[in-house]
């Protein structure tokens, strides 16, 4: 264990405080006054605060325990995935194809939702979900792994292997998330 273990806590402590104080700033003092926060630098400290989450995962899977997973940004793109799919369902008929659908399920040509998109219309549901969704994958592989013994490089190849399958998987426009294509139009944000 290192000698600054609280280095850890603080970090998410001053990340709770920047993301409170972002909020306040942003909605409670109008656009002309001097701690007002313009959409620009809320979006910006959204993504550092994203990023420096990433980075508190790796440090802990990796500076406490030792185990380099280079898998680690699955489980950050499955939650801001899930994310995304609740803001193309808030879009609405704003989209260029004007349907209850996303746009590109339109030009796919999807007649409906699949069912792992019911859940994304709401908020409460979607932040559930961002947390049980990559928990439950991470769960499962570091069961089958940790139960086979793999350990070293090999744990850190096999940890590469799921990303790489998860990417071709996502890719697949027959699967419903978007293919190649990705998310499109968004309008409200």
């Amino acid at each position: 264990m290192r000698g600054h273990a609280w280095l850890a806590p603080g970090l998410i402590g001053a990340m709770v405080l920047v993301a409170t104080w972002m909020v306040i700033a942003h909605s409670a003092f109008p656009a002309d006054h001097p701690l007002h926060i313009s959409a620009f630098w809320m979006t910006l400290l959204g993504k550092f605060l994203c990023f420096a989450m990433l980075a508190l995962a790796m440090d802990l899977i990796w500076g406490y325990t030792g185990i380099l997973s280079l898998g680690q940004g699955l489980f950050f793109a499955l939650g801001g995935y899930l994310f995304g799919m609740y803001l193309m369902r808030q879009i609405g008929r704003d989209g260029v194809y004007q349907s209850d659908l996303p746009d590109f399920m339109v030009f796919l040509d999807w007649k409906a939702l699949p069912w792992y998109w019911s859940l994304s219309d709401s908020f409460a549901a979607t932040l559930v979900l961002i947390v049980a969704v990559p928990g439950l994958v991470a769960a499962v592989f570091g069961y089958l792994a940790f139960r086979s013994r793999i350990k070293g490089v090999y744990f850190s190849i096999m940890t590469q292997a799921l990303t790489y399958a998860a990417m071709l998987a996502f890719f697949r426009n027959d699967m419903g998330f978007g293919g190649n294509n990705g998310f499109t139009d968004f309008k409200r944000i």
